[in-house]
């Protein structure tokens, strides 16, 4: 296929992958550190892991299974949905981590040529994930200066004045990438629930389960119809997520949460560290850090965030992510959640430094 005439142009026209671009960009780059990449350091619970050695030799293991998630799974996810998030009308779907269920919802909800509304800075995946499924009419709302929450009044304004009205709205909160936590009166939901809302979760960083791409829809139970077309989507892209990965996920959800509080605790430092090394750029020019592992920082007038990414990886062995990626242009996007104490020092101390340098003399060849 040397011709992207041949190719379809959904996917031509979608942006490239910013984190294939990044991990190009570390192994291009002499033994560079990454700030990049949403992860955390720690592994799943050992005692999970240990239950989950003994099923590997289960015949049902290897079968496929449920649609929709293990039963174990997903009664057990319908109790932490009641307890801990307050969701007592949600229906569960166990995907292949965060990013399949976001899909899942756009196939389930949009056609080609809907709009849909985001917020910049907005996570770089869902905004292709419309892409790449024909919604063309991607709908960005600025995001309030001094805070990065999204603007109530401009999504109400939009709401309201564009014919059709958009299909759907999409809010990350925690925020990603911008690391800032809306406060609930800005939903306008006491709680987050509704005929018209779906919730999307993940066991990646809090239960360190990256790789192992387990994640949730909470929709809800009246919408049955909505429930029958998501399986349609469902059973054409992974069938049900790997059963081995669900049932590592249904003994960590028995750890508790006070299993993840414990680690999470462990990030305030590394947060602070950050925080410290962006210093050079100016308190006011640095956000987030509330609900998530991110940091977002806007660079100085007129340097260009991503040649700063690769100036700053070539130079100073540090590698983020550029705020262009997310519909910012100007920005960048630090995390601090995948090193250790001491490596997130020794990463910080490059960063601090390159900025320095930047804010002094510019971009030092």
């Amino acid at each position: 296929m040397g011709s992207c005439g041949k190719l379809a142009k959904r996917a031509v026209d979608t942006d490239m992958p910013v984190m294939v671009q990044i991990q190009q960009l570390i192994r291009g780059a002499k033994n560079a550190v990454s700030l990049a990449q949403g992860v955390v350091h720690w592994q799943p619970p050992k005692q999970a892991l240990d239950k989950v050695k003994e099923l590997v030799w289960e015949p049902s293991i290897s079968r496929y299974g449920a649609d929709e998630g293990i039963p174990e799974l997903r009664e057990a996810l319908v109790k932490k949905l009641r307890q801990e998030n307050k969701l007592c009308k949600s229906s569960v779907m166990v995907t292949a981590g965060a990013n399949q269920a976001f899909v899942n919802l756009v196939l389930t909800l949009c056609d080609a040529g809907d709009s849909v509304v985001m917020f910049a800075p907005y996570y770089f995946n869902a905004y292709m994930s419309f892409q790449m499924t024909g919604v063309t009419n991607i709908l960005v709302g600025a995001g309030q200066p001094n805070t990065l929450y999204p603007d109530a009044d401009w999504l109400e304004k939009t709401l309201s004045e564009t014919k059709p009205t958009p299909k759907l709205v999409t809010v990350v909160n925690p925020g990603n990438p911008s690391g800032t936590y809306i406060p609930e009166p800005l939903l306008k939901h006491s709680c987050v629930e509704g005929n018209h809302i779906v919730n999307i979760f993940s066991f990646s960083k809090a239960y360190g389960m990256m790789g192992w791409r387990v994640g949730y829809i909470a929709y809800p139970s009246e919408a049955d119809e909505f429930g029958t077309q998501l399986l349609k989507v469902q059973d054409n892209i992974p069938i049900c997520a790997s059963i081995l990965s669900q049932h590592l996920a249904l003994y960590s959800l028995e750890m508790g949460s006070e299993w993840v509080v414990e680690r999470v605790k462990g990030l305030v430092k590394n947060r602070e560290i950050v925080l410290e090394a962006l210093s050079p750029l100016g308190e006011e020019s640095v956000k987030g850090g509330e609900g998530a592992i991110y940091l977002w920082a806007k660079l100085p007038d007129k340097v260009d965030d991503s040649e700063f990414v690769h100036w700053l990886a070539h130079r100073h062995g540090v590698v983020v992510i550029p705020g262009s990626a997310c519909g910012c242009p100007g920005n960048v996007r630090i995390s601090f959640g995948g090193l250790l104490e001491d490596d997130c020092k020794a990463a910080a101390g490059r960063l601090r430094k390159g900025l320095e340098e930047l804010v002094k003399d510019g971009m030092v060849k």
